[in-house]
């Protein structure tokens, strides 16, 4: 049996006859990168024999989930992670300055942003709750990791569930501050209505790009069609109910979304919102049409919106220079296109 999700790991610890101390003590130590024997207290004090005699294959197993292929330092101390799967597959993580992670929950992308490597072949397969979290016990092994943005390859909302059940295991055993862990999504309603449900409620990044409707709809062709409007003011219920602000996701590109008209309407939008707007320059990708701003004019852009009363952050992605930056990420090793065999209620409707 391999493990594709955290339930996987529970059940197969259960059907040993572990009780739910056990589970958590077992995944807590591998989602922090530590050995099954770690702890003060011998294993045979406390483990049943079943799940004692198991766990070193079970370790071995959670271990193989994903597999380091290459690394690409960035000169600002992030690194782009070239993982392997079990099944052949790969997918991209960054290692980001100050103790960041960005993970993966496909392999591929749906939506198709037209910006942005990605989804540039389309969806290949949805990843495991549990390929999430060994994307960061892979990380871990390398240096600490205190955050964890779910920004990588793919549209988190529509791998929905798997990807929940990996933020509520890393804001519990895995020790990452609610805070710090980032679901970013293009907007879904089933966000809005589930993320308040949960145990572990993350920060919450929205892709806005564009203040108008029909932009937005040609930026990204197969999102759900969320009015800004209506996607700024859903991202407020959240912020408020939650206490952390939203993220506002904006890839800056000349021409097409940096006009007067556009920061007008940001101001219109986001005035007096718990919102901080994360301007991001346009990071290169061979064959796409589109320019990113002079440093100087992004900057002006910035300044212009703080003058105004919106609180801007001029984002210079980390990795650019290893392709690990926004929209850089792709399957870049994929070996086939499986079909997908799990079904999630975020599709299903």
């Amino acid at each position: 049996m391999t493990f594709w999700s955290v339930s996987d790991v529970r059940a197969r610890l259960r059907a040993l006859g572990a009780n739910p101390k056990h589970e958590m003590r077992v995944l807590r130590l591998w989602s922090q990168a530590l050995p099954q024997t770690q702890g003060r207290r011998p294993l045979e004090s406390f483990m049943p024999l079943a799940v004692r005699e198991a766990l070193p294959d079970i370790e071995a197993e959670l271990q193989a989930l994903t597999t380091l292929r290459e690394q690409h330092p960035g000169e600002d101390g992030s690194a782009r992670l070239l993982v392997g799967l079990h099944d052949g597959q790969s997918v991209e993580s960054v290692l980001l300055p100050r103790d960041g992670l960005c993970v993966s929950s496909q392999v591929g992308c749906a939506v198709g942003c037209v910006f942005c490597m990605t989804g540039r072949e389309g969806l290949v397969r949805q990843v495991g709750s549990a390929e999430m979290v060994a994307q960061v016990a892979l990380a871990r092994s390398l240096r600490p990791v205190k955050k964890v943005v779910f920004m990588g390859m793919g549209e988190p909302s529509h791998n929905l569930d798997q990807v929940l059940e990996a933020i509520d295991l890393l804001g519990t055993v895995g020790n990452i501050a609610h805070k710090n862990l980032v679901f970013s999504t293009v907007g879904d309603e089933r966000v809005f209505e589930r993320l308040p449900q949960e145990r572990v409620k993350p920060a919450l990044a929205l892709s806005l790009h564009t203040t108008r409707a029909d932009l937005r709809a040609q930026l990204l062709p197969r999102a759900p069609r969320f009015d800004p409007q209506d996607l700024v003011e859903a991202g407020e219920r959240y912020a408020r109910a939650t206490g952390y602000p939203i993220q506002y996701q904006w890839t800056l590109m000349e021409g097409v979304n940096d006009s007067p008209e556009e920061l007008d309407g940001i101001v219109r939008l986001l005035k007096g919102k718990y919102a901080l707007m994360n301007m991001i320059p346009f990071n290169s990708v061979p064959g796409l049409p589109y320019q990113r701003p002079s440093w100087e004019r992004a900057a002006e852009i910035a300044r212009t919106l703080h003058r105004r009363g919106i609180l801007t952050k001029l984002r210079q992605s980390a990795g650019q220079d290893v392709d690990g930056g926004c929209g850089q990420l792709r399957a870049r090793d994929v070996v086939q296109r499986v079909k997908v065999v799990r079904s999630f209620s975020a599709l299903e409707t």
